[in-house]
């Protein structure tokens, strides 16, 4: 909730503003209307020799629990960019985006979820600030009941489901 214009300081006010169709913050001051939007979340499935690798995370919220190297798009940076950003920031791993796997909508907390398909460049990763583990995993080994996301676990099950390995074989649940 917004208490304050960040233009002018002025109190703001919730309405509907003329010719528009949602309840906004509209400045009683200046009359600006502040707009907020969903933020964006970049992340990548980053893969080394047909295993997928994941981090516990050191932050809430989820502490304790496994996802895949994720976070906020920053300024000035494409989408796929970001990804890299976040795995190496969340995990030590450089990686070479693929593709992109799926655009996911969670409206009911904002965000909206572009994650990619990353090849890691070698097997190096470490544990950081944000993960107090890191490790690859085989499909039949991910933590499932520990996955700290529903749309993490989405992510994963559809990759594996539509995926095969290097070899041509299918990774299999």
């Amino acid at each position: 909730m917004m208490n304050f214009c960040n233009l002018c300081g002025g109190t703001l006010s919730t309405l509907v503003p003329e010719g528009d169709n949602r309840i906004r913050h509209v400045c009683g001051q200046c009359e600006h209307i502040h707009y907020q939007n969903p933020r964006v979340i970049v992340g990548c499935i980053p893969i080394w020799q047909n295993k997928i690798l994941l981090c516990k995370r050191n932050i809430e919220p989820r502490l304790g629990y496994w996802t895949v190297p994720a976070g906020f798009l920053e300024l000035e940076e494409t989408m796929a960019e970001g990804a890299q950003r976040e795995t190496y920031e969340e995990s030590l791993a450089r990686v070479n985006i693929t593709y992109l796997h799926g655009l996911y909508d969670i409206p009911h907390i904002g965000q909206v979820y572009s994650l990619y398909m990353a090849e890691m460049e070698n097997a190096e990763f470490g544990i950081t600030p944000e993960s107090s583990e890191v490790a690859l995993f085989d499909a039949a080994d991910i933590p499932w009941e520990d996955i700290a996301f529903k749309v993490v676990k989405l992510a994963l099950e559809q990759y594996l489901q539509e995926g095969r390995r290097k070899d041509g074989q299918p990774f299999g649940l």
